[in-house]
């Protein structure tokens, strides 16, 4: 299937589809087929958020202010701690525990960003699919309602970890791990928004808001890391130098 150009900045067409930015997105992106990669690609800056579904239930499924994180996750953390001390873990082993969870995430993130955010499609639920989890933040990176993820999606990943990690470590370890890995998440997408939205504040965070962004503008196939660059210098996905 051969492609044509962006025309200006709001429409893109392909042998068979135009996608019309100016109508609900989700159920247009899959008729791009193989252009959908390319077209998903190259960013719209603009802090418009446009709508995905026509109707409003749907619609506002999609759409979270960064502050309802903490407020819904935070309890949590506090709750799988809790937890973890009632089946038997030590006061003295609940922090070097959520840390390890806080560790294993920083690589689940680094994973999750290469392989699963950033897989090609060109079917049209793939590319649907692709969109609604990863592909409108490449499109529209400034979009403020979804730099954050959904807490019903991020439940749905939890109720996918939570039996994993009840298999892998002992009774009294994995609420402890599970929280910890829980706060991992919710730092980093507190971290993502801030280097979308915040002001840099010192030469660490002007350094890490440089690194993100050159992923989002310059390299899109390295720097998956949002929290720390470590997992991308483990596995060679470290960008070119940064200027």
């Amino acid at each position: 299937m051969s492609s044509q150009k962006i025309v200006g900045d709001d429409l893109y067409s392909n042998m068979d589809f135009t996608v019309d930015l100016k109508k609900p997105l989700v159920f247009q992106v899959g008729y791009l087929g193989e252009a959908y990669d390319e077209w998903v690609h190259k960013p719209i800056v603009s802090k418009e958020s446009p709508r995905f579904f026509a109707n409003r239930y749907l619609e506002s499924l999609t759409r979270t202010v960064w502050w309802v994180i903490p407020i819904v996750w935070l309890p949590v953390i506090c709750y799988t701690q809790m937890l973890a001390v009632r089946r038997g873990l030590q006061w003295t082993a609940v922090a070097p525990t959520m840390l390890f969870g806080t560790f294993a995430w920083s690589f689940i993130e680094y994973s999750m960003h290469r392989f699963l955010f950033h897989v090609k499609t060109k079917r049209y639920w793939s590319n649907t699919a692709h969109y609604l989890l990863h592909g409108c933040h490449h499109k529209h990176p400034m979009d403020g309602y979804r730099l954050v993820f959904p807490p019903a999606a991020t439940a749905g990943f939890c109720a996918l970890f939570w039996p994993i990690v009840n298999l892998l470590f002992a009774r009294n370890l994995a609420p402890s791990f599970f929280g910890g890995g829980l706060l991992g998440y919710v730092l980093y997408d507190l971290t993502h928004y801030f280097l979308h939205h915040g002001v840099p504040f010192n030469d660490a965070s002007r350094k890490i808001k440089r690194y993100h962004l050159h992923h989002h503008f310059k390299v899109q196939t390295k720097g998956f890391g949002i929290t720390s660059e470590f997992w991308d210098w483990v596995f060679g996905t470290l960008p070119p130098a940064i200027r």
